[in-house]
């Protein structure tokens, strides 16, 4: 499956993109562990962890297929202070 990064994640990994292998059956849940398992970083970034599948938010538990993309969207700060 392709997987998309961004914010902290794309600079953490030195890449905004990659192709990965997860056993048959395995769920967002699961990606996000092996990624997580790749970068520690902040701990509050993989709880607030936004997550698309082929462009429609995904929930943990959704079971990942060969040919998905993924995107891992990081929270966001900063911006405009009104």
């Amino acid at each position: 499956m392709r997987v998309l990064y961004f914010g902290v994640l794309k600079d953490a990994f030195g890449r905004g993109v990659e192709e990965m292998e997860l056993a048959e059956g395995a769920s967002v849940a699961d990606l996000i562990a092996a990624c997580r398992g790749r970068y520690a970083g902040v701990r509050e970034i993989w709880d607030s962890m936004a997550v698309a599948v082929n462009q429609e938010y995904a929930r943990a538990e959704m079971v990942l297929r060969e040919g998905d993309e993924v995107a891992l969207l990081p929270p966001v700060s900063g911006g405009f202070d009104w």
